[in-house]
C-alpha cells in the first residue's frame, strides 16, 4: 500500500453528507478507491479450523490459510480505512505492516467483525487523535455494550483503553472527499451493512439483497460478496447462490470472500464463471 498520509478531521459534526434529504455536493466529491487489501478473507472459525484434519485445513497452499473477513482500504487522497476489527486485527496487521488508519467502518456487531476492537489504541497511538467508528445503530450500540470499559469514566483503565469516536450511519457520507454509500443486505434475521465506495462494493456476511439494495450496485468494475460453502446455510450465501447473485450485479469482476473450510481455493476456482475468484488473505487489487 502507498505511504502517502492525510487526516481525517473531526469536528463536532461528522463530515457525513446524506442524500436522502435532496442536494448535491458531487462538485466536492470523488469517487476512486485506489487499492484494496484482504486482510481475511475466512468465516468466524478462520481456516484451518482448530482440530480439523481436512484436505483445506492441512493444505499446503498459503491461499487456504484464511483469517477472519475484513479489508483495508486506500483512498486516492491517501486515507486509509479499515473495514470491521476481526479478533484477528493484530495479525493481520502486522502481517501487512498497516501504520495508518484513518477511519474504521463496521458491517455489524458479530464477534469475528467486533472483537479485535482494542487494538485500535495502537492506531490511537499512531495518530496522536482519536479513531472515528463508523456503523449502523445497532452496531454502535452493541459496541458501547461489549466494550463497556472504553465509554465508563469509571471503569478500570489498565494499560490503556482505545479512544473512539462513535458516528451512526444514515445514509451515504463522506470519508475526506470520498463518498461512501452504505448498502443494506440480509444476514439471516440481522439487517447489516455492506459498503460501496466509488466502483467497489464488500458484501460481507450475507443471504439476501434486497431490490432497493442491488440498485445501488450497478456499474461496479469490482465486487466482494459472501460466499460460504456449497451446503445451505440460514445467514450466508452458499457458492452457488453467490455466483447467481454476481450474476444479477453484473460487476466487472467478483471476489468471493467468507470462505469455509470445504472450499480449497485452486479446486474451486478453476470451476467458477469467468471474471469470477475466491479471494485470499493478501490479496491486493486496484479498482478502476
Amino acid at each position: 500500500m502507498r505511504a502517502r498520509r492525510a487526516r481525517l478531521e473531526l469536528r463536532p459534526e461528522p463530515s457525513i453528507v446524506s442524500r436522502s434529504r435532496g442536494g448535491s455536493r458531487a462538485a466536492m466529491l470523488h469517487s476512486s478507491v485506489v487499492r484494496v487489501l484482504f486482510l481475511g478473507t475466512g468465516t468466524s472459525h478462520g481456516v484451518p479450523m482448530i482440530g480439523c484434519d481436512c484436505d483445506v485445513c492441512r493444505s499446503p497452499d498459503p491461499r487456504d490459510k484464511r483469517l477472519r473477513p475484513s479489508i483495508f482500504m486506500e483512498f486516492d487522497e491517501g486515507l486509509r480505512v479499515l473495514v470491521d476489527t476481526t479478533p484477528d486485527l493484530r495479525t493481520q496487521a502486522l502481517r501487512a505492516d498497516i501504520r495508518q488508519v484513518d477511519a474504521i467502518l463496521f458491517t455489524h456487531s458479530h464477534a469475528d467483525h467486533l472483537m479485535g476492537l482494542d487494538e485500535v489504541r495502537r492506531y490511537n497511538m499512531l495518530r496522536r487523535a482519536p479513531m472515528p467508528i463508523y456503523g449502523d445503530a445497532n452496531t454502535l450500540r452493541e459496541l458501547r455494550r461489549t466494550f463497556a470499559y472504553v465509554f465508563e469514566s469509571n471503569a478500570p483503565k489498565g494499560g490503556g483503553v482505545p479512544d473512539l469516536r462513535l458516528f451512526p450511519i444514515a445514509g451515504r457520507f463522506c470519508l475526506g472527499r470520498q463518498e461512501v454509500q452504505p448498502v443494506p443486505i440480509r444476514h439471516g434475521p440481522w439487517e447489516i451493512l455492506g459498503f460501496r465506495v466509488g466502483r467497489f462494493a464488500y458484501l460481507t456476511d450475507c443471504n439476501g439483497i434486497p431490490d432497493t439494495s442491488l440498485e445501488l450496485l450497478q456499474g461496479l468494475d469490482c465486487l466482494v460478496l459472501d460466499a460460504l460453502r456449497h451446503r445451505p446455510h440460514p445467514t450466508h450465501f452458499t457458492l452457488a447462490e453467490a455466483v447467481v447473485m454476481a450474476g444479477r450485479i453484473g460487476a466487472a469482476r467478483t471476489y468471493f470472500t467468507h470462505i469455509a473450510h470445504e472450499l480449497g481455493h485452486a479446486g474451486t476456482c478453476a470451476q467458477l464463471p469467468a471474471g469470477m475468484a475466491l479471494a485470499h488473505d493478501g490479496l491486493d487489487i486496484e479498482v478502476q
